[in-house]
Parts: C-alpha cells; sequence; structure tokens
C-alpha cells in the first residue's frame, strides 16, 4: 500500500507540474493569436481558435432575495450556476426575475484541434 500512496504523490505532483505548463502555453498561444488580431488560425497541422463565453456569476445575497419560496432556494442551497440555469429551463424561476441577481463575466477558453 505504501508504493500505491507514493505512486499516487509523485503522480499528483507531476499532474500539478502538467497544469502549470499548460496554463503557461494556453497563456502564450491566447496571447499570439488575438495579438494578430483574430479568433481563428492555422498553425502548422493545428487548428488554434480562441472561444468567448459569458458567464453568469450571481449574488448570493440578491439571488436569496428575489428567490421567495425557501424550497427552490433550498434546491440551490448556494448560487451554482448549473443548478440556477437548470431551474430556468424548467421554469421553476423566471430568467425576467433573476436578471438582477447576476453579472456577466466574459472568459476566452482555447481549442486546440488536430488537422
Amino acid at each position: 500500500m505504501e508504493k500505491k500512496v507514493q505512486q499516487y504523490y509523485r503522480l499528483k505532483q507531476k499532474q500539478k507540474e502538467v497544469e502549470k505548463e499548460l496554463a503557461e502555453l494556453r497563456q502564450d498561444i491566447m496571447t499570439y493569436v488575438s495579438g494578430q488580431g483574430i479568433n481563428e488560425t492555422e498553425i502548422g497541422s493545428y487548428k488554434v481558435k480562441l472561444v468567448t463565453q459569458n458567464r453568469k456569476e450571481y449574488d448570493d445575497h440578491k439571488l436569496y432575495a428575489t428567490l421567495s419560496d425557501p424550497e427552490v432556494w433550498r434546491m440551490l442551497s448556494k448560487s451554482d450556476p448549473a443548478k440556477v440555469a437548470s431551474l430556468t429551463k424548467l421554469n421553476v424561476i423566471s430568467e425576467d426575475k433573476i436578471m438582477h441577481t447576476y453579472s456577466l463575466k466574459t472568459v476566452t477558453m482555447l481549442q486546440v484541434d488536430k488537422k
């Protein structure tokens, strides 16, 4: 069991190193592509694309005040954007009712595919 724990620890350390390297590469690639004034390009045999998404960041206090039904709030327990989106799609919560409870955050994601 000690060997398994030791291997797990080593792999977790490698994972941290790989994630750090990925973050640096992602930032370099995104800087390069956006510096060209484009969102999509081909580099060698790879297709590189920057995808912009808007994410909702909810204010817990405003959302709680807006959702007067305690049963609905219990389903959320905290403002999890995925849960709020699900309840909105199911028409448990009206989008119009909660519009003032969140702000939109623009996030750019990197996609790299082999041609």
